[in-house]
């Protein structure tokens, strides 16, 4: 019998998609955009500590191999010639910090970040310094709030009147960026500090982490990252786009472990994968685009344009605003970033960028936490069923709030409960609360923009959730538009892929990129009723900031005495015991 005939579909392009959650591999084809297959494995979270948050890089790498495998059997099943993938992109989780060593190819930590919620501890070791670090190897997550007295400390070195980090970085000093996890890294992990000495030590975000693996590891491997995963450690000078140098002497960071800073759409280097028969067919296809997730998804939207903007719902929320070849400095608690830079010798652009650090998580935190859902879709039932929060408001600030307020001290609540209140309700101001953090920082943009958004473009997985997209139209009181094809994303680093010089197989000349249907969700109620829910979150948001201080248990020492009052209360119950025994003469 004569074998299938090969699917002829001209230029494909894949694309890895590493997220906080979970690792995918899409291929696309070039001319029309269209998805022809995918696979996902989810990645595991680890809680070591409150406040901490990891990931294991190996675990990490393992899935983009089995992403990439899986996708090319299911190609393969469809008939589709895998050997018409021309470029492979990669988008990213962004700040999440990993060192490694270069000699043998092992990371010397886990990935650093934040908990969105509670979760199980792992094994600790006590380093030499005295710190407990979990004895696994890891690397530092993008939400990880370990490092908030070091950011105290540093905070003071700055003069009031030249904040020379902002001016350079466009970021404020915050536990959520790559400089301070890596600066408590090398001031915690002993085996990092020796690798260092003895210049064994690399660091990179997950990108680097990635493509120096997949290009030979210690055999070659391609030591690099892209202009806007750079713009996230706060050691990069979004002017000059070079690491810089006070920076890195301000943080304590030296130079040589950092990667090379490329364009996101240039060829890195070839895929060798040759240890897996069926991705090794990937084996020599140029891994050519490189994009933060954010800005992954911005280029995905296609908003090449200023003043064009999107929101993407993820595990945080991130809406950016393509401010053009200009950097933009907001007055009102918003980052200042680099969006993209799409081949070597093209311009760079830049962004506005405000984060709400929990949006899909609060779901999760619904479902593992509190267990009033099964599935992450039971919210949008449970949402259906009382169409309204009845005066109860749920402010998610699990780790602090982000843009536009930047304070680390602040701690969820629900609040507004009445005898009345179910977990229907409850499971409704979790979706409004989404809304409203976007809402809050697209006024925030549309103040230092001064140009006021007409619709606001999104994407990302809760975006499949109407009653949410719904509720942002409400609450936002201008129309909400959504793409059929969800995976902007991976599209974006596709597109980059694509069209880099010695690839190019995508166009992104205007007249050749192709039109994508939308879903348009318009404002449903008026804008009186959406001004006073608003005012009334506002009020919500005011009573949980200033909840916790440095010094509070719940990053201080666990035992009873770290209260002298209690101690005090104790020893003294103690000694009239012994002496109320002594005067009764009970032996």
């Amino acid at each position: 019998m004569a074998a299938a005939k090969k699917a002829v579909l001209g230029p494909l392009v894949g694309a890895v998609d590493q997220g906080t959650s979970s690792t995918r591999f899409l291929v696309f084809n070039s001319k029309t955009a269209e998805l022809l297959s995918h696979h996902q494995v989810e990645i595991k979270q680890e809680f070591p500590r409150e406040g901490w948050v990891e990931q294991d890089p190996k675990e990490i790498l393992h899935s983009v191999y089995e992403c990439v495998e899986k996708t090319c059997e299911k190609l393969g099943q469809l008939n589709i010639d895998i050997s018409n993938i021309k470029a492979i992109g990669v988008s990213n989780q962004r700040e999440t910090t990993v060192v490694w060593d270069k000699l043998t190819g092992e990371p010397l930590y886990n990935a650093v970040a934040a908990p969105v919620s509670p979760g199980p501890s792992v094994p600790v070791a006590v380093v030499p310094s005295g710190s407990s670090v979990p004895a696994a190897r890891t690397s530092s997550v993008w939400l990880d709030l370990r490092t908030q007295s070091t950011v105290e400390s540093l905070s003071k070195k700055i003069p009031g009147n030249n904040n020379f980090v902002k001016s350079k970085t466009g970021l404020p000093i915050s536990t959520y960026f790559s400089a301070v996890k890596l600066r408590w890294i090398l001031d915690n992990v002993r085996k990092v500090q020796k690798a260092v000495e003895e210049n064994r030590a690399l660091f990179g975000t997950i990108d680097s982490w990635l493509i120096w693996s997949l290009t030979g590891g210690v055999n070659g491997g391609v030591h690099c990252t892209d202009v806007t995963n750079a713009s996230r450690t706060m050691l990069f000078n979004i002017h000059s786009l070079e690491w810089d140098k006070e920076l890195c002497e301000f943080f304590g960071i030296p130079m040589e472990i950092l990667p090379n800073v490329r364009s996101s759409s240039e060829i890195y280097g070839l895929m060798k994968i040759s240890h897996s028969p069926k991705a090794g067919a990937l084996e020599g296809v140029p891994i050519s685009g490189c994009l933060g997730d954010q800005s992954a998804a911005l280029v995905g939207q296609m908003c090449f344009q200023d003043g064009q903007a999107k929101n993407t719902y993820g595990t945080g929320c991130f809406l950016l605003c393509n401010t053009g070849r200009k950097c933009v400095f907001s007055e009102h608690g918003l980052l200042t970033t680099v969006a993209y830079k799409l081949g070597r010798d093209k311009p760079v652009f830049y962004a506005l960028e405000g984060s709400v650090a929990i949006a899909g998580a609060v779901t999760r935190w619904l479902k593992d936490n509190l267990g009033i859902i099964k599935t992450s879709e039971e919210i949008e039932k449970l949402a259906k069923e009382v169409g309204t929060s009845y005066g109860c408001y749920f402010v998610p600030a699990f780790s602090g709030l982000y843009a536009p307020y930047w304070d680390p001290s602040a701690r969820g609540i629900i609040c507004g409960l009445t005898q009345f209140t179910n977990k229907c309700h409850i499971a409704f101001a979790a979706l409004e609360a989404v809304c409203f953090q976007t809402r809050e920082i697209l006024d925030a943009m549309n103040r230092d923009c001064g140009i006021p958004l007409s619709h606001l473009q999104v994407d990302g997985g809760m975006t499949c959730n109407k009653i949410l997209m719904q509720l942002q139209a409400d609450i936002l009181y201008i129309p909400v538009v959504k793409p059929s094809m969800p995976e902007t994303t991976a599209l974006g680093a596709a597109m980059a892929a694509g069209a880099a010089e010695g690839v190019g197989v995508w166009s992104l000349e205007p007249e050749d990129l192709s039109a994508v249907t939308m879903e348009r969700f318009e404002p449903q109620i008026n804008a009186e009723e959406s001004e006073i829910r608003y005012s009334t979150w506002k009020k919500a948001v005011m009573k949980s900031m200033g909840w916790v201080t440095t010094q509070s248990p719940e990053s201080g020492d666990p035992s009873i005495f770290c209260s002298l009052p209690l101690g005090f209360f104790i020893v003294s119950s103690m000694v009239m015991l012994i002496g109320a025994r002594y005067i009764s003469g009970i032996p």
